[in-house]
This record gives C-alpha cells, sequence and structure tokens, in this order.
C-alpha cells in the first residue's frame, strides 16, 4: 500500500517553535509528529510513502536517513513554492502507479482513526475519494446527501456555499479531518493545475457525477496539530489520557 504525508506547510501558526524546525519535526510529548503518522501508516500495511516538503526541508531529509527511512521505501517531493494540498498530489501522480487506492494524511493530524477501516470502506464503495469527516464546529465544511455523497463546500467566515451541481435543501454538513483514501483515476480527471486546493477537485468532480464519500469519524480521538494551543492541548490529553496512536 502506499500513502502521501503532506508536510510542506511552513507553519506560521506554530511559530515560535517552526522558526527553527519544520512543522513535521515538532516533537508531541517525546515524537517528532511525522514519526507518529509513519508509524500509523506502517502499522497499516503501507510500504510505500511519498513526503512533500518545503519549509526547511533538510532537516526532515536528515531525520529520516537518521532513521533508515523506518525500513520502507520513503520518497522526497521538494516543493520550491508551495503547491497546497492538490498541486502537491498532483505532482507526485507518477508514484502512485500500482493502481491501487492510497492514503493522503496531513502531518499535523493526530488521531486514532483505524484507517484499515476507512480504506475498506473506500475500496467496497467504489468512490474515487472518501474523506474521513465529523461532526464538529469549524469555518469550513464539505456539505453531504443523506447518502454521505459530497454536493457542496460552505465557507462560514465568507458566508459563501459552493454547491457541485443541483443545491441541496436538507444536507449533512461536516468538517474534514485531513485524512484521505483516493483511487489514482482521479490524476486523469483532474483539470487543475499549479498550485490549487484539492477541495477545488472533489467538488468539480463530484459535479460531474464522480463518487466522493464522506468517512464517519465522530468516535474517534482526532486533532488539528496546526496551531500552538492546540498542539499544547494534544501534549496534555495524550499523557491524561494514555493515547494509543
Amino acid at each position: 500500500m502506499k500513502a502521501m504525508i503532506l508536510a510542506a506547510g511552513v507553519g506560521s501558526r506554530l511559530r515560535p517553535l517552526t522558526d527553527t524546525c519544520p512543522k513535521a519535526l515538532i516533537d508531541l510529548n517525546g515524537v517528532p509528529m511525522l514519526e507518529i503518522v509513519l508509524r500509523r501508516l506502517i502499522n497499516v500495511g503501507c510500504t510505500e510513502v511519498v513526503i512533500n516538503v518545503f519549509h526547511l526541508a533538510e532537516m526532515i531529509v536528515d531525520f529520516l536517513r537518521a532513521r533508515n527511512d523506518f525500513g520502507i521505501r520513503i520518497e522526497i517531493s521538494r516543493e520550491t513554492e508551495l503547491l497546497d494540498t492538490g498541486g502537491g498530489l498532483q505532482k507526485m501522480a507518477g508514484f502512485f502507479d500500482d493502481g491501487r487506492p492510497f492514503i493522503v494524511h496531513n502531518v499535523d493530524v493526530l488521531s486514532n482513526l483505524d484507517l484499515s477501516k476507512m480504506y475498506r470502506f473506500h475500496v467496497e464503495n467504489a468512490s474515487l475519494a472518501t474523506l474521513a469527516v465529523q461532526d464538529r464546529i469549524t469555518s469550513r465544511y464539505f456539505l453531504f446527501d443523506e447518502k454521505g455523497v459530497l454536493r457542496g463546500w460552505e465557507s462560514v467566515k465568507e458566508n459563501r456555499v459552493e454547491w457541485a451541481g443541483t443545491p441541496l435543501a436538507d444536507f449533512q454538513r461536516l468538517a474534514f479531518n485531513g485524512i484521505h483514501v483516493i483511487s489514482p483515476e482521479i490524476f486523469s480527471k483532474m483539470r487543475e493545475g499549479g498550485a490549487f486546493s484539492i477541495i477545488q477537485t472533489y467538488l468539480h468532480l463530484a459535479g460531474e457525477g464522480e463518487k466522493i464519500l464522506a468517512f464517519r469519524m465522530d468516535d474517534y480521538y482526532w486533532r488539528d496539530l496546526g496551531r500552538l494551543e492546540k498542539f499544547e492541548e494534544a501534549r496534555r490529553e495524550m499523557k491524561e489520557m494514555n493515547l494509543a496512536l
């Protein structure tokens, strides 16, 4: 199984920690975020992983080399300018050449989500992409119909809704948690280029009738570590709850 870890972000909301250390290597109770995600991917059978890098990239390369790439094949995708989630993924389309679905995981997401269960859900439902989502308060939502099929996107701050096709009167508003399972057929269907968000791709493909599904993870632990206060909160929770991640 293959996977991609999105780790190219500068981590400006984690300053001053990221002034001298890439976001991916900030440690959470002694373990760098990148290592936590890598070990979770390895535990579900991933043997080939690509990681995109930008800010302080050589520190990430040196970290992986010092640990013998954790015993798996790891490729580095160096971005000379930030390509966002869609552009970063598109750049490495050739890596996913085995015809099998793959996992995409933000490096700054901490979760005990059952990745194997999500992967099986994706395969069993013949989805083009499956998104880990949760019923929680956020500033941006994916909008799904009663069958869990993606139908739109909402920005609360901008008071804007973008529908993929016909607007719905009744829909589920769910927050995306930065974990996807994607089938490689998506690359031939992309029409975006350069730097772009994968959200753009998901919306245009959903509007064309492609199956983009929700995978509910309301019963799992999840934290976004992209902000300093959330990082400190997760450190406390890991100790207090003895989280197995």
